[in-house]
């Protein structure tokens, strides 16, 4: 059975206002609640973009049952040291519901802006690769010795453990000569984003045995006499990523379910409202969760 979560970005809203609706999701049965990582947002550097992680631990302390991750975290924001003691520990505060989100960082011109660096995608997946080596192994929480090329460690040892084993990893991105194959290695998902979503049925092999999960921007009519206006409203705001879908709870599922045929098994749902409660009700509702 497919599962839902909801794609949260954490771009002009306040922490009340993410809040109230990850507590909405969690009370109405959605699986997960995703955030962003940016230091600020790519399309709007200058509006409030709260960062990622700290939210993350906020929204655990104030839930019980939803799932928490990143869609996704930038590889080259954390030394793997540090991100798999912020991972493990957030993992047992949590009671074991994170889902660790990572990319290797696809926005040079942030990285550059805030001194981390420009450099070749290559590069950066590589790193990426390193990343997830040094990860599991100090998840294995024993003392880890690494010689690699970005990364060295020394009788490392980072404890607690996660409480998960393994923790969920997933890796976002479509593109089939860096992303895909390292997905297929190492990664428990394969997040395939909005722009690709059109093309699953060709990469979801590439990404195998990875399971999928896959982004959507959507905006969910109540009325058929909405049509018109929600489209033009959901193409003005997401039209530019790609996969938007419109329809009713009916046609929603329908779309699901043939996705679902495809391979996806968690379907991140960035609402054309940005996740009213009452927008999440209606879904919750009308599609099923």
């Amino acid at each position: 059975m497919a599962r839902f979560g909801v794609f949260l970005p954490q771009l002009r809203m306040s922490y009340e206002t993410l809040l109230e609706r990850t507590l909405a999701a969690e009370r109405l049965g959605f699986d997960s609640v995703w955030l962003m990582d940016h230091l600020a947002a790519p399309a709007l550097p200058e509006a409030d973009c709260l960062e990622g992680w700290t939210l993350a631990s906020a929204l655990a302390a104030r839930t019980s049952r939803i799932r928490i991750g990143h869609l996704v975290l930038c590889d080259a924001f954390r030394h793997p040291a540090l991100l798999a003691k912020m991972a493990a520990t957030l993992d047992v505060i949590s009671g074991g519901r994170l889902e660790l989100g990572l990319g290797w960082g696809s926005v040079p011109g942030e990285l550059e802006a805030f001194g981390i660096g420009r450099e070749p995608a290559a590069v950066r997946a590589a790193r990426l690769a390193e990343t997830l080596d040094v990860l599991r192994l100090l998840f294995g929480g024993e003392p880890v010795d690494y010689a690699g090329r970005f990364f060295q460690l020394a009788g490392a040892c980072a404890r607690p453990r996660p409480l998960q084993d393994p923790l969920p990893i997933h890796l976002g991105g479509a593109g089939e000569k860096l992303t895909l194959p390292l997905a297929a290695r190492t990664a428990s998902w394969w997040n395939c984003p909005s722009y690709a979503a059109e093309r699953l049925a060709a990469l979801a092999p590439r990404a195998a045995p990875a399971r999928i999960s896959l982004q959507r921007p959507v905006a969910l009519l109540r009325h058929e006499r909405q049509r018109a206006h929600v489209t033009a409203l959901a193409e003005r705001r997401f039209g530019a990523w790609g996969g938007l879908l419109v329809g009713t709870a009916e046609e929603l599922r329908e779309r699901f379910a043939r996705e679902a045929a495809l391979g996806a098994e968690l379907f991140v749902l960035q609402f054309h409202d940005f996740a009213t409660p009452d927008t999440l009700a209606a879904f919750a509702d009308g599609v099923g969760l």
